[in-house]
């Protein structure tokens, strides 16, 4: 009787890595199939043949692992049902164990990595993605091999043109995919040679978009708001405070507590990257904050909106300030239209409207450091949608005659 087990074997490739493999034996006559897997030796646990939960994809590479012996098992009981003696190797022969892990699997373990660091909202838009990629091809796996220009040429056409997205949307479906090959690359599941991205192949190339921000005039009219109801009003202050604090995103504004601030400056780590942020905090911002500051304690949060949240689950608290931002935005919306403002509005234009009044008056590094932006070519990018004088200056010099 032939017997299947699952082994670490000690021929390192060139990434230093071992391979998995599934070891076949008859009559002390051992043949091996490679998996296609490979991982650090400190990840293998030999006591259990399967991967430490300390790896990061432990769960996805074990069950691939787990359904691969079942299948060499099921293989093995019906060669050896054949009265004809066989040798390991014709035993071998007759066993077929696809190699790697396919696309939708690696993107199981992008999804899994995006869980562990928290990154909750991202997790639910990529998983969003990844069915609708599995939609258009009308099944749930696709080989490495299979995933060629001719495939990701016809996805773009098919969200373009039959699902109406727009250019820069279907660019972050091209990211995803092309992140989820890198991630196979880097885990030695496929070969480079395989990947479609790049010159000559699929170019990704993030469409220039328009970022439309309010003027002085329109965030008077937010600050003076009159006639408005109090939720309303509240939404206004949370976008106030957000615009004054040079565009702090609306889930890091919400988490404010009181203990935030200290001789005249907001102290706070960044949800998105954890930058540690220092700025002087605005009289108009402590306008705001006064009404807010009855019965509060010192670690209390400003705005009441997470007061009932355990903030020890990130996964709840990305869920409700999701939830709390579709509310703020319709409630802008409400607002603006009465106060006359015609311009769209929602949380994420206080950052843009910061970078519309700022336009060309600060020095790049500065807004650099306003923005929290890790490089000064992303300030640039960013700010150069809000700065046309030198445009407007070269266009009147040659039509004003």
């Amino acid at each position: 009787m032939a017997t299947v087990r699952v082994v670490l074997r000690k021929k390192k490739n060139k990434s230093g890595l071992l391979p998995i493999a599934i070891r076949i034996t008859k009559d002390r006559k051992s043949s091996y199939l490679n998996t296609g897997q490979y991982i650090e030796e400190k990840y293998w646990d030999e006591k259990n043949r399967n991967i430490r939960k300390s790896h990061p994809n432990s769960s996805v590479l074990n069950n691939f692992i787990a359904t691969k012996v079942a299948e060499a098992n099921d293989k093995v009981i019906k060669s050896e049902m054949n009265p004809e003696y066989q040798t390991v190797s014709e035993i071998k022969n007759k066993i077929i164990v696809t190699k790697g892990l396919d696309f939708f699997a690696v993107a199981e373990m992008h999804l899994q990595n995006l869980k562990n660091r928290n990154k909750h909202h991202q997790y639910d838009t990529e998983l969003g993605r990844l069915k609708k990629f599995k939609e258009f091809l009308g099944k749930d796996s696709l080989p490495f091999n299979k995933l060629n220009v001719t495939v990701l040429k016809k996805f773009e056409t098919y969200l373009l043109h039959q699902k109406s997205l727009s250019p820069r949307t279907v660019v972050n479906y091209l990211i995803l995919i092309r992140t989820v090959f890198n991630l196979a690359i880097s885990e030695s599941i496929t070969d480079r040679g395989l990947y479609p991205f790049g010159k000559g192949k699929m170019t990704i190339r993030i469409p220039e978009s328009q970022k439309i921000g309010f003027s002085e005039a329109e965030i008077q009219k937010l600050e003076n708001a009159r006639g408005i109801t109090e939720a309303q009003q509240k939404a206004i202050h949370i976008w106030l405070v957000s615009f004054y604090f040079a565009g702090i995103r609306v889930g890091d504004v919400l988490k404010l507590k009181w203990s935030d601030f200290n001789d005249g400056r907001l102290l706070y780590r960044m949800n998105k990257n954890s930058k540690l942020v220092s700025l002087k905090v605005p009289d108009k911002a402590i306008d705001i904050f006064n009404l807010y500051r009855e019965s509060s304690s010192y670690d209390d949060l400003i705005f009441p909106q997470l007061k009932s949240i355990d903030f020890r689950d990130s996964e709840e608290v990305t869920r409700r300030t999701q939830s709390i931002t579709r509310n703020l935005n319709r409630r802008l919306k409400i607002a603006a239209k009465q106060l006359g403002i015609k311009k769209n509005i929602s949380m994420h234009i206080a950052r843009h409207s910061f970078g519309n009044i700022s336009g060309d008056k600060i020095p790049i590094q500065m807004l650099q450091k306003l923005y929290r932006h890790s490089s000064v070519t992303t300030t640039i990018r960013y700010q150069a949608n809000f700065i046309h004088k030198d445009a407007d200056d070269a266009l009147d010099s040659v039509v004003n005659f």
